[in-house]
């Protein structure tokens, strides 16, 4: 598992009970990274209406990237593209991204996407807002816009004990289940729903380490591995030529003219 930093780490709470499916969040999330509402950072799943009538009722939540304690994403990255800065912010550099989609396989919560309007697609996901929070704003855009708190920002830890609280102090309002602390090893994102998560759509990933270790293992050793190949490859090629020309020596034997009898 990443060694954890000494340095803050942020995190999300997220509340599926709060959300009123506004979308507020995609709109910020749109402005504040200059992209279209078809390349937002941040979607909307959602249950679809529940209960019998006349007690309906429906259920949704914002969802984004995981900010994983060890990123799956980040071990499978061959270029450094993906990388997990000093907050514990999974971020993601586009000039050094090739376009190999590794990330979008090696993530559990299949949150990387791949922005196919555009001549180049990258990578499309949620990096907290790390420039404005380097500006020194609060918040990332989508819990500085939310109406209803259904989205909140601060120290991980804060966020997690938050969500314990609530589920403590209201235990029939919310399944038993914080989303995302233990999935893929821990996360820095929280949910708590009145709702089985994957009535939401949310993909169960699997609550145990994270497989980072074994992505790092597979692309650190894929060039040594691909080296070996291109060297036996080259071998096998330089026998087999030496061996055609062994041949087409026997078959065409070239004599000594001046011992050829006259």
């Amino acid at each position: 598992m990443t060694k954890k930093s000494n340095k803050l780490q942020y995190g999300f709470l997220i509340d599926a009970s709060r959300c009123i499916d506004c979308r507020a969040c995609m709109v910020a999330c749109s402005v504040e990274n200059n992209v279209s509402m078809k390349s937002t950072r941040i979607w909307i799943n959602g249950t679809g209406v529940v209960g019998d009538f006349p007690n309906l009722s429906r259920y949704t939540a914002p969802f984004h990237c995981m900010h994983c304690e060890d990123p799956s994403c980040v071990s499978a990255c061959t270029v450094g593209a993906l990388s997990q800065d000093e907050n514990g912010i999974v971020v993601y550099d586009d000039d050094r991204c090739i376009g190999c989609r590794y990330c979008m396989y090696a993530c559990p919560f299949e949150v990387p996407n791949m922005d196919l309007t555009e001549q180049f697609p990258l990578i499309v996901k949620c990096d907290m807002c790390v420039a404005r929070l380097d500006e020194g704003e609060s918040e990332p855009a989508c819990a500085a816009t939310c109406p209803t708190d259904a989205i909140i920002f601060g120290e991980q830890e804060d966020m997690l004990a938050e969500a314990h609280r609530r589920m403590e102090e209201h235990p029939g309002r919310y399944v038993d289940r914080i989303y995302g602390e233990h999935e893929n090893g821990g996360t820095s994102t929280y949910y708590i729903s009145p709702v089985p998560f994957e009535e939401l759509g949310f993909p169960l990933a699997q609550e145990e380490e994270s497989p980072a270790h074994f992505n790092r293992l597979v692309t650190h050793g894929t060039p040594t591995l691909a080296a070996g190949v291109a060297i036996g490859m080259t071998g096998i090629y330089l026998t087999i030529k030496r061996q055609k020309e062994d041949d087409k020596n026997i078959d065409n034997p070239v004599h000594d003219e001046g011992n050829m009898e006259e």
